[in-house]
């Protein structure tokens, strides 16, 4: 005898799938098919929403506002505060994991800002920096070399107990944890805006006599093999780089030595490196080169600097940089 199916699969037309089996068909041999049950009703929320917004108000705010010794939110103290709190319910961390993301906020993470304390001064000396980004390509074929100048201190050179091990199939790079200090260097750089392209001379000090050394014994004489009879150099408040005498001594070498070129220095404004294209590179070297950090001596990191410098400029391409004058008053407000 068949069981007519049909009509029951129609009245339970509402139902959901159940995780058990059953077999039916009698005449026609056992053959197995999903046994269909009711759903549960769905669960209602358990807490309010005022909850919620209470979780997220306290999120918004520094915790020693809140008399809460901490530097910032973590999931579990904001349930620790919310529990606190007269006529609020307990809410577990993971409860509390859940509306902050929602919401788009996470208190546990941070990042560094600085206030600009002087817009008018800051716009003042940005501009022109901002302008020679822009026309980098067109001045050098007008004879102007437009160049980032900058230093990288105290760089380390830390010789592992063990030297590294290559990578293998399902291994990582190894790094030996402990190594002995070999001293230290400082990188002297200078990069070409136009085409990205790097100089550098390394340094056991940072005085202004190395960097006199580099403009002499560097950047000079790439400027005569480019050809041109400007340099425009863009430079940070340095201490090595920002006595009051660098552009008199660089118009007085200019003349002494003939090298028939003339300087225009353009000064970064304070705390500003962010405008510095050479920071860039600088980020660079230190990911791609600098770690992890496994040099026998000071005179081995110098070589595998200046073979990461020819090794980069082989197919070296101008940093597409993007922000304007216009962005920049935007921000501050002076559009």
């Amino acid at each position: 005898m068949n069981i007519p199916t049909g009509a029951i699969n129609r009245s339970l037309t509402p139902w959901g799938p159940a995780i058990a089996w059953s077999a039916h068909g009698v005449a026609a041999g056992f053959r197995h098919a999903p046994l269909l049950m009711p759903r549960a009703p769905a669960r209602l929320g358990v807490f309010p929403p005022g909850v919620g917004a209470q979780a997220t108000a306290i999120a918004c705010s520094l915790p020693r506002t809140e008399a809460v010794p901490l530097s910032r939110w973590r999931r579990s103290e904001l349930a620790r505060r919310v529990a606190a709190m007269p006529g609020l319910p307990q809410v577990s961390a993971s409860t509390v994991g859940r509306w902050l993301p929602a919401e788009r906020i996470r208190p546990w993470r941070y990042r560094m800002w600085q206030h600009i304390q002087d817009p008018h001064r800051f716009l003042e000396r940005a501009r022109p920096v901002l302008q020679l980004y822009a026309m980098a390509q067109a001045l050098v074929q007008a004879g102007i070399w437009v160049v980032c100048v900058d230093e990288k201190t105290s760089i380390q050179a830390r010789e592992a107990e063990q030297a590294p091990r290559p990578p293998q199939q399902n291994c990582r790079l190894c790094q030996s944890p402990r190594s002995r200090r070999r001293g230290a260097l400082h990188l002297l750089a200078g990069l070409s805006v136009a085409d990205g392209r790097v100089v550098g001379q390394c340094a056991s000090r940072k005085r202004f006599v190395d960097f006199q050394a580099f403009l002499q014994e560097v950047l000079v004489p790439e400027a005569r093999r480019r050809g041109v009879h400007r340099i425009a150099l863009v430079l940070d408040n340095g201490s090595t780089h920002a006595p009051k005498h660098l552009e008199r001594w660089l118009q007085e070498q200019a003349h002494e030595q003939q090298w028939e070129l003339t300087f225009q220095v353009y000064w970064l404004p304070t705390n500003a490196s962010w405008l510095d294209q050479l920071e860039i590179w600088f980020s660079v070297l230190q990911r791609k080169l600098l770690q992890p950090n496994h040099f026998t001596s000071t005179t081995d990191l110098d070589q595998a600097m200046m073979a990461f410098l020819q090794h980069g400029n082989q197919t070296a391409k101008p940093i597409q940089w993007s922000y304007t004058v216009e962005q920049l008053e935007r921000k501050l407000g002076m559009d």
